[in-house]
């Protein structure tokens, strides 16, 4: 869909979806992101200087830290590349502030380009498409802000009652509950990839390539043991590019 405006005496045609984006980039909603992004750079650094204070009162080195970031900065190559690929899609409809603050506070990709989209499902409008106006995009953006509100308050009423659980659960022996929470991220991992494994498509190579990279990559780190650390992250790639090339 597109209207007409006049630009020195000269009309020229301007798509709905420009119109949005002119309103989805304006200052004001630059503004109206930009505290949600502080706060969770704030909590970044706290959660920063925490750690250098728990390190202390556990004895860890300041050599065994910086590996430990360096190994977490590695690893989150993967996860961060598909995140991007989303973030630009959704920039291209619903406009950069937006994306950068759902994100940045969210961080679940999927998840949020879904919830945009089941906005503009239910106006009858099919996202970033025609008839996608301001008022549509509206209906996205409070979609993904109400899809969020859960998981927050479920953190924010119930997070630190997560730690009693886990201590009555494992009955403090720390072996057992080694082996509890690790099952328990391989049950959840395993269930959000079980979708992708129903049919060969993009996801399934993805899934399978990266695990027998994964594999692979471990038995070589036991002849290189400097290049343990970057095995998931470049697992996590290859699978990306194999799925890319099918």
């Amino acid at each position: 869909m597109s209207f007409c405006e006049r630009d020195n005496g000269e009309e020229r045609e301007v798509s709905v979806l420009d119109e949005v984006l002119k309103v989805a980039n304006s200052m004001g909603a630059w503004i109206t992101a930009a505290p949600i992004v502080i706060i969770a750079l704030v909590q970044v650094l706290l959660y920063y200087r925490q750690i250098y204070h728990a390190a202390d009162a556990v004895n860890l080195k300041p050599e065994q830290l910086r590996k430990a970031f360096h190994t977490g900065m590695v690893t989150s190559i993967g996860p961060v590349v598909a995140i991007f690929i989303i973030m630009v899609g959704l920039m291209s409809v619903i406009g950069a502030p937006m994306a950068w603050m759902r994100l940045s506070v969210i961080g679940a990709a999927p998840t949020e380009l879904t919830a945009a989209t089941l906005g503009a499902d239910a106006m009858g409008v099919k996202f970033g498409g025609e008839g996608y106006n301001l008022q549509v995009m509206a209906v996205s953006w409070w979609t993904m802000a109400i899809n969020g509100v859960g998981w927050l308050l479920l953190v924010g009423l119930f997070a630190h009652k997560l730690e009693d659980v886990r201590e009555k659960v494992g009955g403090g022996d720390t072996k057992w509950l080694g082996i509890l929470s690790v099952a328990a991220m391989i049950g959840v991992f395993g269930y959000l990839n079980s979708r992708n494994l129903t049919k060969i498509s993009g996801p399934f190579v993805a899934a399978v390539v990266g695990a027998l990279s994964m594999v692979v990559l471990l038995q070589v780190a036991k002849k290189m043991p400097k290049i343990k650390e970057y095995t998931l992250g470049i697992a996590m790639l290859v699978g990306m590019f194999a799925a890319m090339f099918y």
